[in-house]
């Protein structure tokens, strides 16, 4: 179907779920999905072959995360997410707060530093240009609270009650770009929070979940003015085909009440994965303290030993 501009999708009959998810591949996402998966597998079984282990969940994780890509920009919902204001606010939910924390989750940048080969002595390969760009000042910036939540809430606002979104929304290069601007944006928010891989930026555990909170209420406020609004706020679904059957201040009341309750998802995924990596945390600790005592109390029993036998030497 055409995705060329306003209007661009006249002849779509009444959305149903099964139509929402027939198959209709964006060429873009479609490429994306499949070279993401492509490489995270090469990198898997690179490591196999070494003989060293990888996390099973963190496939899973990855696979799940970019597969909502797919499913949300490869199905008839990007067909029907140019029309209708709800179907739209559901892909922009699921790739801006759904598939950055799965794909976190799934590790990938810790996956390609140990995958990729070393460049040698002297030398930089792509390995050596990932290290140095995560310990760059631009990660320093772009993985600060200070510039994630701004950018988050931003996102939001400034792109739906601004014209940027009509602008963007009437070209096919338009409508991508801002998909991929709502998947990096959910990146860049929740990797200090619970990205697995190193970053510049990680605070501590109850400082990550304010970070998580800070951002999460104007995601409902959003949602809350949208369901409010009396009259259509976007231009772009101000007047959805007839063939669709709809009303459009109706659908944005809907769109309004889909980005209300999907705030609440990420914030649970999220509270329970860093849960689980505090968890994990403190375990290791303990057991690095408990290493710590037993080299403690060895050097102890060995100085001990050591003054009885000066003791036994000066008594013959």
């Amino acid at each position: 179907m055409d995705h060329g501009g306003h209007g661009m999708i006249m002849d779509l009959p009444p959305f149903t779920l099964g139509r929402g998810l027939q198959w209709s591949a964006d060429p873009f996402f479609l490429v994306a999905c499949l070279v993401g998966l492509g490489l995270y597998g090469w990198g898997v079984v690179r490591l196999r072959r070494r003989g060293d282990a990888w996390p099973a969940g963190r496939t899973v994780a990855y696979v799940a995360g970019v597969l909502t890509v797919a499913l949300v920009m490869c199905t008839g919902l990007n067909d029907y997410g140019m029309v209708m204001f709800s179907v739209h606010m559901v892909q922009h939910m699921v790739i801006s707060m759904l598939s950055p924390i799965l794909i976190l989750l799934g590790a990938p940048i810790t996956l390609a530093l140990r995958a990729m080969p070393p460049a040698g002595r002297g030398r930089k390969g792509p390995r050596e240009l990932l290290l140095m760009f995560l310990h760059s000042r631009y990660m320093r910036v772009i993985t600060h609270p200070a510039f994630t939540i701004p950018l988050f809430i931003a996102s939001l606002y400034a792109l739906y009650f601004t014209p940027i979104f009509d602008f963007l929304m009437g070209s096919r290069a338009g409508h991508i770009t801002m998909m991929v601007h709502f998947l990096a944006v959910g990146v860049v928010f929740f990797w200090p929070i619970i990205g697995v891989d190193p970053g510049p930026n990680r605070p501590g555990y109850l400082m990550r979940m304010l970070e998580l909170f800070a951002g999460m209420p104007f995601h409902a406020f959003f949602g809350i003015a949208l369901m409010m609004a009396s009259t259509p706020m976007v231009k772009t679904f101000e007047n959805p085909p007839a063939s669709l059957g709809i009303d459009a201040l109706s659908d944005q009341n809907a769109a309004g009440g889909i980005a209300w309750a999907f705030s609440e998802i990420p914030s649970v995924l999220v509270l329970i994965a860093l849960l689980f990596q505090w968890y994990g945390s403190e375990q290791r600790q303990a057991k690095r303290q408990d290493r710590a005592a037993d080299r403690d109390g060895d050097k102890e029993l060995e100085a001990y030993n050591a003054y009885l036998a000066s003791l036994n030497a000066r008594g013959r």
